[in-house]
This record gives C-alpha cells, sequence and structure tokens, in this order.
C-alpha cells in the first residue's frame, strides 16, 4: 500500500546531485502513481516543478557565505514550511530539519567518515582544519538524534547499514534500499574516444569523481598505472585545484593520463572506455558506479566501498584495500579484453535490476506502512 500523498524535505531534487537525483526518482515514482507530493526544497527539476500533483514550498539560501550558515537556515525554513503546508507522511534525508521524519533516509554517515584517515579536518591544517572537524562533530550529532527520532530508517547500502547500527541505531527499523540507475540512459554503444580526444586503439581505464581531495583516491590509481605502461587513464572531474595532474607529471605518465574535466557526456565516456576504476576511501552508495556497470563496464573498486555489494563477483574486480597498488596494478595488468567483455555483460546485467522505479517504489511502501501505523 502506497500513501495518498506525503511531505518531502531535502535541499535538491534533480539530477547532478546524488541525493538529489535519489529524491527527484522517488518523486517521479509517486507522481506516475498518482500521488500527491508536497516538496520541501530549495530546489527543483523543472519538468517536476510545473506537474499538478507537485506543490513545491521553496526554500531560498541566497546571499548566505557560510555553507553550514546556509545549511542552519534552511532547517529553520524548511522545518516551520513542514509544520505549516506538509501533509502524510514525512521523508527527510538526515538532519536537515528538526521536525521528526516518518521515513528517514541515510546517504552519509557523518560519524563514520570523521573516522576516515582521508578525512579533511585531519588533512587541513588550521582554521580550515578545525572547521572541518567541527562541521563534521556538528552533524553527527543532529543525524543521530534525527535518526533515532524517525519511523524508520533508508540505508543506502549495507555499508550504511553497519553505520548506522554501529551509533546506536536499532537494526530492526533499517531498510537497505540501494540507489537505482537509468539503464537506457548508460547503456553499450559504439566508442565515440575521438570527441573526448581519446587513444583510438588502447586499453582505457575511466575514473570519475571528485580530484580535488584524496577521499575518491586517485593518487592510487595513478601509482598503480605507473606499474602498467600499457593501459591509458582518462580522469572525469574539475581538475582546479587538484593535485593530480602534477602528480601523473611527476610519475612520468602524463601522455597516458588524460584528465577531461567535467563531462556533459557521461554515458558516452563511459561507453567508450574498458573498465570503470574507483577504489573509493570512503563512499556510502556512489550513483557513478552504478552508472559504469549499466554502460557496460567492469569496476574495479575496494570490498571496503559503500555499495561494493551490489558489484558481481563475475561483473568486476576487488581489492580488498583501497590503498593496495601492487594489487591495483596486478588487476590492470590481467584483465585482457575477452575477460573484461565477460565481465562487462554481468555488470550490465545487474545494473538492470536496479531500476529508478524499483527504488522509488520501496521508499513509497515505507511511506505508506508508517501512515497506515500512525
Amino acid at each position: 500500500m502506497t500513501p495518498r500523498g506525503f511531505t518531502l524535505v531535502t535541499h535538491v531534487v534533480r539530477k547532478g546531485d546524488g541525493q538529489g537525483r535519489v529524491n527527484l526518482e522517488v518523486a517521479r515514482e509517486a507522481v506516475r502513481r498518482g500521488i500527491e507530493v508536497v516538496l520541501v526544497a530549495r530546489e527543483v527539476d523543472e519538468a517536476l516543478a510545473g506537474d499538478k500533483r507537485v506543490h513545491w514550498v521553496r526554500i531560498p539560501s541566497h546571499g548566505i557565505p557560510s555553507h553550514l550558515l546556509r545549511e542552519i537556515l534552511f532547517s529553520v525554513r524548511a522545518s516551520a514550511a513542514i509544520r505549516r503546508h506538509g501533509r502524510g507522511p514525512l521523508l527527510s534525508n538526515g538532519c536537515i530539519v528538526s521536525v521528526p521524519a516518518d521515513v528517514n533516509a541515510c546517504h552519509f554517515v557523518h560519524s563514520a567518515w570523521g573516522k576516515s584517515s582521508v578525512h579533511s579536518g585531519k588533512l587541513l591544517a588550521g582554521i580550515p582544519g578545525a572547521y572541518q572537524r567541527f562541521y563534521t562533530a556538528f552533524n553527527a550529532r543532529l543525524e543521530r538524534k534525527a535518526y533515532f527520532g524517525a519511523a524508520r530508517v533508508v540505508a543506502v547500502s549495507e555499508q550504511v547499514r553497519s553505520e548506522l547500527v554501529s551509533i546506536g541505531i536499532s537494526a530492526d527499523k533499517i531498510t537497505t534500499v540501494p540507489n537505482g540507475v537509468d539503464s537506457m540512459e548508460f547503456a553499450p554503444g559504439p566508442r565515440e574516444r575521438g570527441r573526448f580526444g581519446l587513444p583510438s586503439d588502447l586499453r582505457l581505464a575511466l575514473f570519475a569523481g571528485d580530484i580535488r581531495s584524496p577521499r575518491k583516491n586517485l593518487d592510487t590509481v595513478l601509482r598503480a598505472l605507473v606499474r602498467v605502461p600499457e593501459i591509458h587513464l582518462a580522469v572525469a572531474g574539475d581538475a582546479s585545484g587538484s593535485p593530480y595532474p602534477a602528480m601523473a607529471s611527476g610519475f612520468g605518465i602524463s601522455d597516458r593520463v588524460h584528465f577531461l574535466g567535467r563531462v556533459r557526456e557521461m554515458p558516452l565516456l563511459m561507453r567508450s572506455c574498458d573498465v570503470f576504476v574507483f577504489p573509493s576511501r570512503y563512499e556510502a552508495c556512489s550513483l557513478v558506479m552504478l552508472e559504469a556497470m549499466a554502460a557496460g563496464l567492469p569496476v574495479i573498486t575496494s570490498r571496503k566501498t559503500g555499495g561494493a555489494e551490489l558489484v558481481p563477483e563475475d561483473g568486476g574486480f576487488f581489492l580488498e584495500d583501497p590503498d593496495d597498488v601492487a594489487g591495483l596494478a596486478a588487476i590492470l595488468a590481467s584483465a585482457d579484453n575477452s575477460e573484461l567483455a565477460r565481465r562487462s555483460l554481468r555488470a550490465r546485467e545487474q545494473a538492470t535490476t536496479l531500476r529508478w522505479e524499483s527504488m522509488g517504489a520501496r521508499y513509497l511502501e515505507l511511506l505508506g506502512a508508517v501512515a497506515r501505523q500512525a
């Protein structure tokens, strides 16, 4: 059973943002089923905002210089808007409002991130580092309260589920709902490497993500690449302020590492590559990994990466330690074209089971269940 209507609060409801995309698809599934949705957000996809079954309560956040202050102001304004305009059960995301949620979706556990060796508060000196430590600790305290107060909690991966249990959230009220993927948009197809200035006749790995911090672990990928001279690497991500172009130059592999900047045509880039390299040091459940699988790319990742359980054993390659340079180099060197092609089929097959519609339906079922119990 699904609810007649519900309220969803989040910062953005659109593509291009992991949490925003999940909420976009939940709202889309509700609209497909004729369910009315109250969206309390600062930004909403234009097509969704224009639907008659969607009531958008816009929360402005202009002209505030601090990210933390913007979040606090959003919380105050959004909490008041929910009390005035909310209807049905409330779907929230973490600790963004003070109103207790019926269903609270956890996309990231700040307390777990704070323990990571690559947390920015441990890598930055002085005031910037202190600010990052305070920001994480502040959010960790609020999110624990938010999850305790929710009727149901959604974890986007088994890693997130474990992290929630570790901060005291009862396992009985946690449901794991993996993120989805559009397997029509991201699909195998003709290669068009020339559009990106990439070599046409060489084995090509792909790395995508934030390359301005060590969290996504491009440094380990570059170190492994030194040991595998037959491999080229395409890097999708904003390189402004990134240390990795200089690192590639220092390793003498600049001619084999292609920094592409922000890429708008990710489906095309993905199907133009041979393998996706994603040994992230901390991750909840990355959409880009699922998109790569849908595009038919075997994934090289760490078993410690959130969402790694979604990669089939015969559809990817696994590191026990994300910093295992020798292990990563061995995988890159040993996976020949026939092996990559075989694993490509399994990766694609698995991705087609992770449909956005199915994910959205599970959220709606949870909302319906708590509405019945109210």
